[in-house]
Parts: structure tokens; C-alpha cells; sequence
């Protein structure tokens, strides 16, 4: 048998390939001050202290895939209108990269889109999100986002994961093993979608080297929440309960011997399954909500728009009984929620596309965020809303279109909104320049962001680390700095 006892402190942390569920590599790290408590071997999800007091105890992450048009619905630019048709320099676009656009015909292009100012603050916001834009006080509105993406997959990957690369933990992950979870009867990390589906699909929610308890679980808004969760038929609870007892103590003689922290998740993965059994189905039984709850969300709504690029199903209903049961499950303790909704990748019609999606999301959104508010729980709960870039001030000429209708793919300057969790409301961060080509004031990173959300969660994103093939991992890869004007 391979003796663990005998390696050093370093040989130990490089030769495992397991790195942070372990329980013994876990612990070492504990003691280097890389996590404020060690993971419990039994128990991979128990609540765990943070690095200092934390602001934020739970994440909503509605993550728009696709790509919405900030310059539509978050960031005027009076400039871009007034040059509407006109040619940019080749100086300007040579060095440039596209998805679509044909550099020798393009043309910039407006919006047609009224903004108007909202709240105390005075914060602008297009006229197809007038819900969010009355959540303006309780909002950060960063104007100065950008990615090193501009492909789909690769872009939703740097956002949801720190990198534009396959294999890597997910924030929602990094999140739950650096503080474990705060319900012992559902996921630490729920995922759920709704409209036509992602680029990234389940690489957007997965654990990549850490133990795979750490992995978002997709649930189902209606029906069975997680398939073949219930038991079949004839199987009394008495039995299950005993098999699970021996497999129990079978897995957990195998973890002393081997110390694989997916041994770990195995056994952490069954109890959690047993004890959803019951709490998945009360979830998602909104019954115990008022009908003004079940109307302020929109709940039960028919859809009044004909569907774009994001209907799939009854898209309305889906979305806005997605956001309640966030707000249920953040009530219950899970510590990462991400709201999937795609798709917003509109190169063509882009009026009556984002006149659709905006209708879908802007109700229920502002509802989560007023309910959370309500409720006493926005300032421990941080709201983001957010993609993997934006959309071009260039009208995209693809086929030769002369009339262009959509927008490109665009990540030098882009939009995104975030409320609690310890940040400020009422803000505007940043800005991009007077035709929303490129950020001109405070910009943002997509690691600075997920070095701002760590920070609200009482976690230092500089010793959140892994170790894995030699090298220390972190959900902020090589950069990343803290925002503090976020801050409240």
C-alpha cells in the first residue's frame, strides 16, 4: 500500500491528482492558510468558515447566454445614432477579429431604443426593461465589462469558469468547497434553464478537477425535479435505507485506504440524493405562495409576443418560475443558484428578438430582486446578471445584407448588473466610449469580477487554490483584482 505518511508536505501536494476534497490534502492546505477550515471527509458540503466575515452568504447567477445588446438596453449612445450608416477607418478595424462581419461594407448602426433614467440615482435603462430599471437604487450598472472572447463557447466558459478553456471548476463550484453549503437536504449548487439552451451546456456548471460533489445539479422546474431521483416501484424505504448503510460503510473503509476524495463524493452524493427525496418535491411545489407572490413574477403569464431565438416550451412561465425557485432555494441554504437563459445571440432581427427576451426576463428578475429585498435576504443574497460579451456597434452584414438587422459578436465593452450581497445600489461603473466600441473609463475584467464575488463571500481570491498537475488553479487563473468601489 502506497504510504502517504511517508511523503513530504510538497511531494504529497504534488503527486495527488485529487487535490482539494481530499481530506488529508485539505487539511495541509488548512494549515497554509489556503482555506479558513478544512473540508469534513464525511461530510464534503458542511458549512465551512470563510478567509474573513463574509457579506454574502448566497449567489444568483443569471446568466443571459448568447450575448444581449448592451447598446439596446443598458448603455445609450446618442453619438452611435447620429453616425448611423457611416463607415469606421481601416485603421480602426485592422487588427480586429469578427464572427461574421465583413469589414469592407460594414456600417455603424443605432439603436432605436428609448432610454430614460430611473430611481433616486438616475441610472438609464432602455424602454424593454422597465421592471429592472425600477430596481435602478438597489443596482451596480457596469458599463466597462470586457472578455478576450468573442466566440460563444469560450466566452461562456471565461465567464462561468475563469478561463476560456474545457476542464476547469465552475464559480459555483469554487464557491461550495471553499465554504460548503448550508442545507443538508438539497445541492449546494442548483442549476437551472430555460429558453432554447447554451453553447456550453453542462461545461458551464461543472466541478472540472475538483470532487464532483462540487458540481452544479440541474433541476427541472416542473415534474420530477432531477430524473430517476424517486425510488422505483416496490423498493420500501426501510430497504433503500439499509443498502445505503452498506454502501456507506463499504465506500467509507475504501476512503481510509485510498484518501480519493471521489469516494468521498460518492458517499456524500448517495445521502444527498436519499434526503432529496423529499425536499426536491416540496421545492418546486409552489403551492405555499400567495397568488400576489405567484403574479409579481408572472408565473402563471401567456406569452403575448410571438417567439425568437429564446422560446422553447412555455419560455415565459419557465423563466419566471425559475426565478421564484431561486429565491426557495437560497431560502433553504444553497449556496450558488445559475438561472440559464439562451438564447440572446441575435445577428438578425434584432428588434423583435430582444423585444421577446426582454419580455421573458424583466418581470420576474425585478420580482426576484424586490421579493429577496422584501424578505430581509438581498443583502446576504448578490443578484448578477450577466453574459459572455456584448454586441457590436456595427450592423452585421453577413450574406452581403444591405440592410443589416443584427449585431456581431462584441467583447471589448459590454454591460452587466449586480444588487446585494454586501455591494452598493444606485452605481454606475465605468464607461465605454461614445460609440460603445471600446471601454474609455474604469475597466472590468471578467477575473475582477470573480475576485469581487469572492471577496463579498469572505474569500481571498488569491489563496482559493488547487493544486492539479503541478499547478496551482485558481477561478481568477492569473489575474483578477478586487473592485472595491463596489463595495458597500
Amino acid at each position: 500500500m502506497h504510504d502517504f505518511l511517508a511523503e513530504s508536505r510538497r511531494d504529497f501536494l504534488t503527486s495527488s491528482a485529487c487535490g482539494l476534497g481530499a481530506a488529508g490534502l485539505a487539511s495541509i492546505l488548512a494549515d497554509d492558510g489556503l482555506l479558513a477550515q478544512a473540508p469534513d471527509s464525511s461530510n464534503p458540503l458542511a458549512s465551512r468558515s470563510s478567509h474573513r466575515e463574509p457579506r454574502a452568504k448566497s449567489c444568483i447567477f443569471i446568466f443571459m447566454a448568447g450575448a444581449p445588446s448592451q447598446l439596446d438596453l443598458f448603455d445609450p449612445k446618442p453619438k452611435l445614432n447620429q453616425l448611423t450608416g457611416q463607415p469606421m477607418s481601416d485603421e480602426q478595424l485592422k487588427d480586429v477579429r469578427f464572427a461574421f462581419i465583413k469589414k469592407d461594407s460594414v456600417r455603424l448602426m443605432g439603436s432605436k431604443r428609448k432610454f430614460r433614467p430611473y430611481g433616486e440615482c438616475g441610472t438609464e435603462f432602455s424602454d424593454y426593461l422597465p421592471h429592472i430599471g425600477s430596481c435602478a437604487d438597489d443596482l451596480i450598472l457596469v458599463r466597462s465589462l470586457y472578455s478576450q472572447q468573442f466566440n460563444h463557447h469560450p466566452g461562456q466558459l471565461l465567464m462561468q469558469c475563469g478561463r476560456g478553456t474545457f476542464g476547469l471548476p465552475s464559480m459555483g463550484s469554487w464557491i461550495n468547497y471553499g465554504l460548503g453549503s448550508e442545507t443538508r437536504d438539497l445541492p449546494g449548487y442548483v442549476v437551472l434553464t430555460s429558453g432554447r439552451g447554451s453553447s456550453g451546456g453542462a461545461t458551464l456548471w461543472q466541478s472540472g478537477f475538483l470532487p464532483s460533489v462540487y458540481a452544479g445539479v440541474r433541476f427541472r422546474g416542473t415534474g420530477e425535479p432531477i430524473l430517476n431521483l424517486s425510488n422505483p416501484s416496490g423498493l420500501p424505504p426501510q430497504l433503500q435505507r439499509k443498502g445505503l448503510d452498506v454502501l456507506r460503510q463499504v465506500n467509507g473503509q475504501r476512503l481510509e485506504v485510498q484518501r480519493d476524495p471521489e469516494i468521498a463524493s460518492r458517499i456524500a452524493s448517495y445521502e444527498l440524493a436519499y434526503r432529496m427525496q423529499t425536499a426536491a418535491p416540496e421545492l418546486i411545489d409552489l403551492s405555499s405562495e400567495t397568488k400576489a407572490t405567484r403574479e409579481m413574477y408572472g408565473v402563471d403569464r401567456k406569452e403575448i409576443r410571438k417567439g425568437g431565438r429564446g422560446k422553447a416550451g412555455n419560455t415565459y412561465q419557465d423563466f419566471a418560475r425559475n426565478c421564484l425557485l431561486a429565491r426557495r432555494l437560497v431560502e433553504r441554504g444553497v449556496r450558488f443558484v445559475n438561472l440559464v437563459y439562451a438564447s440572446w445571440d441575435h445577428h438578425s432581427n434584432l428588434d423583435n428578438e430582444l423585444a421577446y427576451n426582454t419580455h421573458v426576463v424583466d418581470q420576474p428578475i425585478a420580482a426576484l430582486i424586490k421579493d429577496l429585498k422584501q424578505r430581509g435576504l438581498l443583502d446576504e443574497t448578490m443578484v448578477v446578471w450577466g453574459a459572455e460579451f456584448g454586441r457590436t456597434p456595427l450592423g452585421e452584414n453577413r450574406g452581403g445584407r444591405a440592410n443589416a438587422t443584427g449585431r456581431d459578436h462584441h467583447p471589448f465593452a459590454y454591460s452587466m448588473f449586480l444588487a446585494g450581497g454586501g455591494l452598493k445600489g444606485g452605481l454606475v461603473h465605468g464607461a465605454s466610449d461614445e460609440i460603445g466600441w471600446g471601454v474609455a473609463e474604469k475597466p472590468v475584467h471578467i477575473n475582477d469580477l470573480h475576485a469581487t464575488m469572492l471577496d463579498c463571500f469572505g474569500l481571498d481570491h488569491l489563496k482559493l487554490t488547487h493544486r492539479f498537475q503541478g499547478r496551482d488553479f485558481r477561478l481568477t487563473d492569473v489575474g483578477g483584482q478586487v473592485v472595491t468601489d463596489w463595495l458597500a
